[in-house]
């Protein structure tokens, strides 16, 4: 005993002298240095998109979430995660396998096997259990399944976030159907416009009181009407066919989508500051932490890798020459013992584990603050973007109410035989780009809202991303 007890402390000296101690280069940005406000964000629904009261948009996001590729294939790779994890588990458990065999064989006569066995041929048989359990004194299978669930909750947080940011493309993409359907719907009343233009300066060059060069003018704003109706349809049928790649569908799905009917001024939720949950809030964020924490334990067991490997082994079967033999009391086989594996010479393959591991913890923690500057940037962006349209939208919304005072007027004028049938046109044309600059500002602040609110994560609920399984939390 007190020879295996040297032989032990030996190892572990060993093992203590080999246990690299490099330092992690890297720290985490810290949430203070990031200037973010003390007030949180709002509560925001799961199904916060239903605020803008369209049930087409509700159906086609409810499709996307079920039907998108991208979602299938995030949803895939938290599986293979949760995989991962059960094997890391099963690691640490008592290993239990059975073997069986039978096999004619000739017996060597000049072996340790006596006459009448050496030198004939005998049926061999043998079966038997075999237990191993590796019993983890240094914590390496601890820190495996530590490093398989880290991995396996970024991959969870990583489907929630694809989710969310599914949702966010539909509803976006929704808005610029809506914007798509505003422009053809003034593209057709400006064409007509143009054309009844076009036909009252053609008559009044019949009658001499206009030149040649006012109708080609007319034309030619006549044929950019043209241009601007194809062109507004174009974009609006691409728009169709985005919405239906969103959902996971095919051309099918085209003919199902009716003009949408949002209600853009709906409120949002949105906060005023820039919040300072926001980094406990975007399951990228949390997904870039998760997987810090799995680097880390990928590090400890490289670093365990220098302890040695106490392992407890066992056995137990049959075993006999003859099979008429094979299931007496005679043949009864068992054994129990332990194996230590110590690592004293590998050339430098454990540092170089060790050092590779330490690496990818430090690449961890500089996408982490990468992930958290961009985080801070886009909301940013996001809140200067709601408040600038906010504002510039107010200021159009006055320019419209000044082009429906001159349409009134030019009205007003041609009743009273002051005015022309072309100022008239011209008014109207006025206001119909007033009106759809007003309709262009509104789409933009309805996605700079969207965007300002899956920048501080949506209706994102940590809770709900915390499992490996085929989970359906809500975006």
């Amino acid at each position: 005993m007190r020879r295996r007890g040297l032989v032990v402390l030996l190892a572990l000296g060993l093992a203590a002298c080999s246990l690299p101690r490099e330092p992690l280069e890297i720290a985490p940005v810290a949430v203070p240095a990031l200037g973010l406000a003390d007030a949180p964000a709002p509560a925001i629904a799961a199904g916060w998109w239903q605020a803008l009261g369209d049930p087409q948009l509700d159906r086609l996001v409810a499709d996307a979430l079920a039907g998108n590729p991208t979602l299938a294939a995030a949803l895939a790779r938290q599986r293979e995660a949760g995989s991962f994890l059960a094997g890391a588990e099963a690691a640490r458990r008592p290993q239990l396998t059975g073997d069986a065999s039978v096999q004619r064989q000739r017996l060597s006569d000049a072996y340790i096997i006596p006459p009448p066995w050496g030198g004939s041929t005998r049926n061999i048989g043998q079966a038997q259990l075999n237990l191993g359990w590796d019993l983890d004194f240094w914590g390496r299978q601890a820190a495996a399944v530590d490093q398989a669930s880290a991995a396996a909750g970024a991959a969870a947080l990583d489907h929630a976030a694809a989710r969310l940011a599914l949702a966010g493309s539909v509803v976006q993409t929704y808005i610029e159907l809506a914007r798509a359907g505003q422009r053809l719907a003034t593209a057709l009343a400006e064409l007509e416009r143009r054309g009844q233009a076009l036909a009252l300066v053609r008559l009044r060059v019949q009658n001499q009181l206009d030149g040649e060069r006012a109708a080609h003018s007319a034309e030619i704003r006549e044929a950019q009407a043209r241009q601007e109706l194809a062109l507004a349809g174009a974009q609006r049928e691409a728009l169709l066919h985005a919405c239906a790649l969103l959902a996971g569908r095919g051309a099918d799905y085209y003919a199902t989508l009716q003009p949408p009917r949002l209600a853009l001024e709906a409120s949002l939720p949105l906060p005023a500051t820039l919040p300072a949950d926001l980094l406990a809030r975007r399951p990228d964020i949390l997904a870039a932490q998760a997987r810090i924490d799995a680097a880390m334990a990928g590090r400890e067991v490289a670093r365990t890798a220098f302890y040695p490997d106490i392992d407890l082994m066992g056995l137990a079967g049959l075993q006999a020459i003859d099979l008429d033999r094979f299931f007496s009391s005679d043949a009864v086989t068992y054994g129990v013992g332990a194996a230590v594996h110590l690592p004293i010479f590998d050339g430098g393959r454990l540092r170089a584990a060790y050092a590779g591991a330490s690496a990818r913890a430090d690449a961890a923690i500089a996408d982490y603050n990468q992930a958290v500057l961009g985080a801070v940037r886009e909301t940013a962006d996001a809140l200067a973007r709601v408040q600038g349209t906010s504002t510039a939208l107010g200021a159009q919304r006055d320019a419209e109410a000044g082009a429906a005072g001159i349409q009134r007027l030019a009205d007003t004028r041609l009743a009273a035989g002051l005015g022309s049938k072309l100022e008239q046109i011209e008014a109207d044309l006025q206001l119909l780009g007033a009106r759809q600059a007003t309709a262009d500002l509104e789409a933009d602040q309805a996605i700079a809202r969207v965007r300002l609110l899956l920048a501080v994560g949506g209706g994102f609920e940590p809770a709900s991303a915390g499992t490996v399984s085929d989970s359906r939390s809500s975006p």
